[in-house]
């Protein structure tokens, strides 16, 4: 490897499933092969390599292990040569033994072809549509037209914070509960906070 290898990786392939090791350490090679400059690091719980952006990833499962492109230029390339699992995690569906896997010199031409693909510049996932306002039922206003600092806050946050809020008030099915999640909103946007404030350091 030309890339110094992160010792989380070791571990995450160490305690996986003996089947999966061999699988997950051809790979490893296979990546670094093909894009010396990719740097591997784990991002929810699992295997990434960055170069460029979010190259590819590994995961290891209870049966099978998981390899994964990110750029979105990948699928047609994958689908194109009759690769693409569309009902699986990865994007060669699930691997559960080193015969799965295309050739060594098939899965280091798609490496490379992922890497120019996130030289390119071009958007490595299809840009996400913006989902339409909600209306701000009308207890909501009205607490906070009463509060005027909870309502500055609420009035600066963007269009998917407003949401979390709106959505959480709105689906709750008992009025006690409508009435203490709208009060708990309140405190909570008096202080500025977002509606999964807690997870924000996670």
């Amino acid at each position: 490897m030309t890339t110094k290898p992160d010792p989380r990786v070791d571990a995450y392939i160490a305690k996986s499933a003996a089947f999966a090791q061999p699988i997950l350490n051809h790979l490893r090679v296979l990546v670094h092969r093909a894009c010396p400059a990719a740097t591997e690091t784990i991002k929810w719980s699992h295997v990434f390599f960055e170069h460029h952006g979010l190259l590819c990833n590994l995961a290891a499962f209870k049966a099978h292990c998981a390899f994964g492109f990110h750029h979105q230029g990948m699928e047609e390339i994958l689908r194109r040569d009759g690769v693409l699992a569309e009902d699986a995690a990865g994007s060669l569906g699930r691997v559960a033994s080193l015969d799965a896997l295309p050739s060594d010199a098939v899965l280091v031409r798609y490496i490379r072809q992922a890497a120019k693909l996130n030289e390119s510049g071009t958007p490595r996932r299809p840009a996400r549509k913006a989902k339409p306002a909600l209306p701000v039922p009308a207890d909501l206003a009205a607490a906070l037209r009463k509060n005027k600092r909870a309502n500055a806050a609420f009035e600066k946050f963007p269009p998917g914070h407003r949401r979390e809020y709106i959505e959480w008030i709105t689906e709750a099915k008992r009025p006690e509960t409508r009435e203490k999640r709208l009060a708990t909103t309140l405190e909570w946007l008096a202080e500025g906070k977002p509606r999964n404030w807690k997870y924000a350091d996670c």
